[in-house]
């Protein structure tokens, strides 16, 4: 349902998107995470023709989006993360506008229109103006305005910024609702939001693309990061040196706690749980031990680990 191939854009002396080729499915709901500044808007503006790539090319819902333009806007709805409405309109009435100019009129949109207010728990508010109502409900307005022609794809740029957390869990139920009859791409810079919405995952870091993959692979990768955690009274350079000699460990940091005891964090080279063999060679060594856990990772310490801040490393005494 969508093919991004290659796709840069360059601004003056600033490479906003490098390289970017992914692909999402029909049916599904992907989510772009990343930080803010990371290059999700910008994807977002020319998968939706806003805004030319400087290359590459993409497909959306079958049509190139610089050959056929138009027929890629008819099967499309975007929401931009600043949702421009007309805030002087009511509800319905703006529905119907906005109908209007897509082409749609007569019982076709009423009807639509009516369809549209009840699945985004609209139809109370119908009659209000849009600008005296809460941003909850104005976001509503927007996915409303955005499902309104029954497009293939649906954008959504950064959809529940600003809601309080009842409204972001109300929101997360309707876009899940969405993926029965469309494709949903979900721009986010909130893990969690991905973590549960999303069964296609992009991570994005400086305008590249760091993780293109299912939400099951991306589990699967979270799960290499599985992390021992064990607390020992034993000196130092002799733990280090047995941590060394254990071919499962990857890599480990040691912290010293004071009373002779040493905490370590370690991970494992082939994902497996390392407490077993810890355990027994503690046991070998004769030294104490008081903890020995294992620490299931998330979403976010893959996000960490892709973007190289605050990877664990081995570290020695000063």
């Amino acid at each position: 349902m969508i093919q991004v191939e290659h796709l840069t854009k360059r601004y003056a002396g600033h490479t906003a998107l490098n390289d970017l080729s992914f692909s999402v499915e029909k049916g599904r709901i992907a989510g772009f995470l990343g930080p803010n500044g990371a290059g999700k808007s910008t994807t977002m503006r020319i998968l939706s023709t806003f805004m030319p790539a400087t290359s590459g090319r993409v497909v959306m819902a079958g049509y190139d989006i610089l050959r056929k333009p138009l027929e890629v806007r008819r099967r499309i709805g975007y929401m931009p993360e600043n949702n421009p409405l007309h805030l002087d309109m009511r509800v319905a009435e703006y529905l119907r506008f906005r109908g209007g100019l897509r082409g749609m009129s007569g019982e076709a949109l009423q009807k639509r229109t009516e369809e549209v207010l009840e699945q985004c728990d609209l139809k109370e508010v119908s009659k209000k103006i849009i600008g005296q109502m809460s941003k909850g409900y104005r976001q509503r307005v927007g996915v409303a305005d955005a499902i309104l022609h029954r497009p293939e794809v649906i954008m959504l740029d950064e959809p529940t910024i600003g809601l309080d957390p009842h409204q972001v869990r109300l929101f997360r139920h309707m876009i899940a609702s969405l993926a029965q009859n469309h494709t949903v791409l979900l721009s986010t810079h909130i893990l969690s939001e991905v973590e549960i919405l999303c069964d296609h995952i992009l991570i994005l870091q400086g305008g590249r693309l760091l993780a293109n993959d299912t939400r099951e692979e991306i589990q699967k990768r979270v799960g290499s990061l599985t992390q021992c955690l064990a607390e020992i009274q034993a000196p130092w350079e002799p733990l280090s040196e047995a941590l060394r000699s254990m071919d499962s460990v990857a890599d480990f940091d040691i912290q010293d706690l004071g009373e002779g005891f040493l905490r370590c964090k370690m991970h494992s080279k082939d994902g497996n749980d390392l407490r077993p063999m810890l355990f027994e060679m503690i046991k070998q060594k004769g030294w104490s031990l008081r903890e020995l856990t294992q620490d299931q990772p998330s979403l976010e310490d893959l996000f960490v680990q892709l973007t190289h801040v605050g990877r664990v490393t081995r570290e020695e005494p000063s």
